[in-house]
């Protein structure tokens, strides 16, 4: 393992992790920052780089090896999708598909839904999104009013539902082969979890507008009785919250890990910057105007990385992990934040340059305060579970 790649990796983490971190590392460094900029800019997909890590066993790490993945864990994923990240190229779709989707389905799909859908999660041919926030509705997810109404005629008589709303900021349709939507079941009035393919008649979507400059688009999606057989729910009847539960752990620690990996991306090209560029016969990484902004957003990425990786600890262990895994989702949105900013002043005009790889990435590192919870909800969270406060909302 390269030097880089050793200080990179935990203490704490096994000789196999560290094997894992090291070839995951020298794939996507193949690809680099360059290859993801240009397949961003022109609108397209990282296809190349998605393939061969589905080949390589990367995408699957955690998913049980019946269905042709790793049987690791979410400490193993959430390490594949920081060190991608750190090689500049932070795919969100990791944290969509193999993350959420694949989580889900590994704890409350059944035997048919897992055989048809996480093989192809794993070797990367199959994508499966999420859709859960509405426009009136964000993180309070009892206001959902897209609904699902027994299918009383046709093909799904007595069987099936219809589902009728719309969601918002869903990642990745465009893309994916399937979505899996939270729905209010209208009979009982408690959300339910539906899987749907994407050619689903009654589906369509319509593109947001969107600051971030990454490959996966944002879209608003509609469901217009949208047809749904009645081996399409995922879990029970009416438990759709429960069933989401099981995704929303993996997708705050993936996501931690995630801004972890921008974290320590910007790091070292700032550093790498500060070292060679010289004034006055000094290299300005020598001024503690420069190196303490730096170094302290290095202790911070750190810290945040320990506590994602307690975070999956615990969920693979079964333990409680949602005190954990908010902590780490708001430390390492906090931390990402600051070293890219950091980054990107210690090389002056030209972290303004795209050519730098640094500028077209602050949205993406910004998103991570707000997605995909918001701070205030961590805090909220912490202050009612943690300190036992009054609850604020």
């Amino acid at each position: 393992m390269a030097d880089g790649q050793v200080r990179d990796a935990l203490l704490t983490e096994t000789d196999e992790r560290r094997a894992l971190r090291d070839a995951v590392g020298k794939l996507v460094g193949g690809y680099g920052r360059e290859y993801f900029q240009d397949v961003t800019r022109k609108g397209e997909k990282p296809d190349a780089l998605w393939a061969d890590m589905g080949k390589n066993g990367f995408l699957g790490v955690h998913l049980p090896e019946e269905y042709g993945g790793g049987g690791g864990g979410l400490e193993d994923l959430a390490l594949v999708i920081e060190e991608t990240a750190a090689q500049g190229c932070p795919m969100f779709m990791l944290v969509i598909s193999p993350a959420i989707a694949g989580s889900l389905l590994v704890a409350h799909g059944t035997p048919a839904q897992k055989q048809k859908w996480l093989p192809g999660i794993a070797d990367g041919t199959k994508k499966v999104c999420f859709a859960i926030t509405e426009p009136d509705a964000g993180t309070n997810t009892h206001n959902i009013t897209t609904t699902a109404h027994r299918d009383e005629s046709g093909e799904h008589a007595d069987r099936g539902w219809r589902l009728r709303g719309q969601k918002y900021w869903t990642s990745g349709i465009d893309e994916a082969d399937a979505v899996l939507v939270v729905a209010k079941d209208v009979a009982s009035g408690k959300p339910s979890l539906f899987l749907i393919p994407t050619d689903a008649p009654g589906l369509s979507w319509q593109k947001i507008d969107s600051a971030l400059q990454i490959p996966e688009n944002q879209f608003t999606t509609f469901y217009d009785d949208v047809p749904v057989p009645a081996d399409g729910i995922v879990g029970a009847e009416g438990a759709g919250l429960k069933a989401m539960f099981a995704g929303l752990n993996p997708e705050r620690v993936t996501a931690a890990a995630q801004a972890n990996g921008i974290g320590r991306y910007a790091i070292k090209r700032g550093a790498r910057y500060a070292s060679e560029r010289t004034v006055w016969s000094t290299p300005i990484g020598a001024h503690q105007g420069i190196a303490h902004p730096l170094a302290k957003a290095y202790i911070e990425v750190q810290l945040s990385r320990l506590m994602t990786q307690h975070a999956a600890q615990l969920a693979d262990a079964g333990a409680e992990a949602g005190e954990a895994a908010n902590i780490a989702k708001y430390s390492a949105g906090e931390a990402a934040v600051a070293a890219l900013d950091h980054a990107i002043q210690i090389h002056g005009g030209n972290g303004l340059s795209n050519e730098y790889g640094l500028s077209d990435l602050w949205f993406t590192a910004r998103m991570f305060r707000t997605a995909p919870v918001s701070k205030e909800m961590v805090l909220n969270h912490v202050a009612q579970h943690s300190l036992g406060l009054p609850k604020s909302y």
